[in-house]
């Protein structure tokens, strides 16, 4: 191999998740750096392929995200994409994918060299159908469709670091064995899950539950289920619970990699710096205090914030795929973050925001600016949080609630609105307290080694910066005031 550019030629991938954060910024990677590839499958949820199609360019190639690339093919933008890339009707939460084309199923799995699946619902509190049918079923699925592939030379698993739960200290790049849990129980069974799942939409069918009650049924019971097996939240349950399917169902044969982003942020450098989309994890925190709805965060300042911008986690994927393309039986996995090789403190987070919104305020929507506290509380433990939620907050509604009851609701409307926020916050301050208040360090020796590789086999310079995916160049200060913000500001708050 002597250059990683020409050694994805010709190659035909599948990626589902393509809707998704990871999945568009690697389409437009591969799309961009070697427009010489074969095919691109891209899985799409949808009933139809003109819904496919429909959704594949307005949610995908509709996004300033591939301005680069449209400047480069110009008026023939169009159709380079249609003769590169495949949109596909599918559910990952089916069997073959959920791809009812016959042909085209054919078509694909005599075709596919590397299947990469980024597909995930990442909400923390989801429904736990829902995220147990696209993070652990879906798994399955791919498994079973790799199977059937007659070409295959690798499948790729997103998955995410923070399947270690809640533990501390320095977390190794090893795999789950089947049926092990965090709690030292090691009981849990997969089938069962599925079952439980099945018996309870069955007790809400006859109960005749409202769509509603449904959905706060299932959000309630895979936390339930993550925390009684020893999972803080139910995505990062449903994502173990994927990677032990994947390791006891793939074929011997086909190499395996699974890569673990921690959190994900803005684009570091390409296709240009400070891409980004939504409001994710922490960004929740920098929103509320960049419009003044909040000055305290839940968070020991001490402890390691671990990110990783997300153009190094598509390069990692990248480079992960050029290494261990066509090596029969290679499993690994590969922490892909920086709280080993680059730490950041959290105070260093929050003095970085407080810094950028009192240099950039957000405007108001009259035209003003919008002055963010100067001054963040930060709490360090949950209990303290709590107190501090009920002196501000539940104590003071508490009063208007008796104040309800003398003046016959007059203040109905507006303790239920305040009431439903509080509880809110206190779901969400739950359920991201292991990733601000406990020292998680993930070990990166694999993700080292993958360096050492790259650096003794590709000699271009050049090359090696376009898929850098090393954290310790990352000057953090510099990031967060000039790209992560900004770019934060500009892609995910205009509207």
């Amino acid at each position: 191999m002597t250059s990683i550019i020409d050694y994805l030629e010709n190659k035909t991938i599948l990626v589902t998740g393509a809707t998704g954060f990871l999945g568009k910024v690697f389409v437009e990677k591969i799309l961009r750096v070697q427009p010489n590839i074969q095919k691109l499958y891209v899985l799409i949820r949808a009933s139809d392929p003109n819904s496919a199609l429909h959704r594949f360019h307005s949610e995908v190639i509709g996004k300033d995200l591939f301005n680069i690339l449209k400047q480069k093919h110009s008026t023939n933008f169009h159709t380079f994409i249609s003769e590169k890339v495949t949109p596909v009707a599918g559910d990952m939460a089916l069997e073959n994918l959920g791809v009812t084309d016959v042909d085209l199923l054919n078509e694909m799995q005599t075709q596919i060299d590397v299947v990469v699946n980024s597909a995930a619902t990442t909400k923390f509190d989801e429904r736990y159908d829902v995220a147990f049918a696209i993070n652990t079923l879906g798994v399955k699925h791919v498994s079973s469709f790799v199977r059937e592939c007659s070409k295959i030379k690798l499948l790729l698993l997103v998955s995410t670091a923070y399947v270690s739960g809640e533990k501390s200290g320095i977390i190794l790049e090893t795999p789950f064995k089947m049926g092990e849990t965090l709690n030292g129980r090691n009981d849990l069974n997969i089938k069962e899950e599925k079952k439980m799942i099945h018996e309870r939409h069955t007790q809400l069918a006859f109960e005749k539950a409202n769509e509603e009650a449904i959905s706060s049924t299932m959000k309630d019971l895979g936390i339930q289920r993550a925390k009684i097996h020893g999972w803080p939240n139910t995505y990062v349950f449903t994502k173990a619970m994927g990677e032990m399917l994947v390791f006891e169902g793939l074929r011997q044969d086909v190499p395996l990699v699974v890569l673990r982003p921690t959190i994900v942020t803005s684009t570091y450098k390409e296709p240009f710096p400070g891409w980004t989309e939504g409001v994710k994890t922490i960004d929740s925190f920098t929103a509320a205090y960049g419009r003044g709805r909040t000055s305290t965060f839940l968070g020991d300042p001490s402890k390691v914030l671990d990110l990783v911008p997300v153009d190094m986690v598509i390069n990692a994927m990248l480079i992960a795929i050029v290494v261990h393309f066509k090596k029969p039986y290679s499993r690994i996995i590969y922490h892909v973050g920086s709280s080993k090789s680059n730490p950041l403190r959290i105070f260093s987070f929050v003095n970085y925001a407080c810094d950028y919104f009192a240099k950039y305020p957000l405007m108001s929507r009259d035209g003003n600016p919008i002055r963010a506290s100067n001054k963040i509380m930060m709490l360090s433990s949950i209990a303290s949080f709590h107190r501090h939620m009920a002196i501000r907050y539940m104590i003071p509604l508490k009063v208007v609630e008796y104040a309800n009851m003398i003046l016959f609701g007059a203040f109905k409307a507006w303790h239920f609105d305040v009431d439903r926020k509080i509880k809110t916050i206190l779901r969400l301050a739950d359920l991201f307290k292991p990733y601000v208040l406990i020292d998680m360090i993930f070990d990166d020796a694999n993700l080292n080694n993958l360096h050492g590789i790259i650096k003794e086999t590709f000699k271009d310079d050049d090359e090696m910066k376009m898929f850098c995916f090393d954290t310790k160049s990352i000057d953090w200060e510099s990031y967060f005031i000039k790209t992560h913000l900004p770019g934060l500001v500009k892609h995910s708050f205009k509207k």
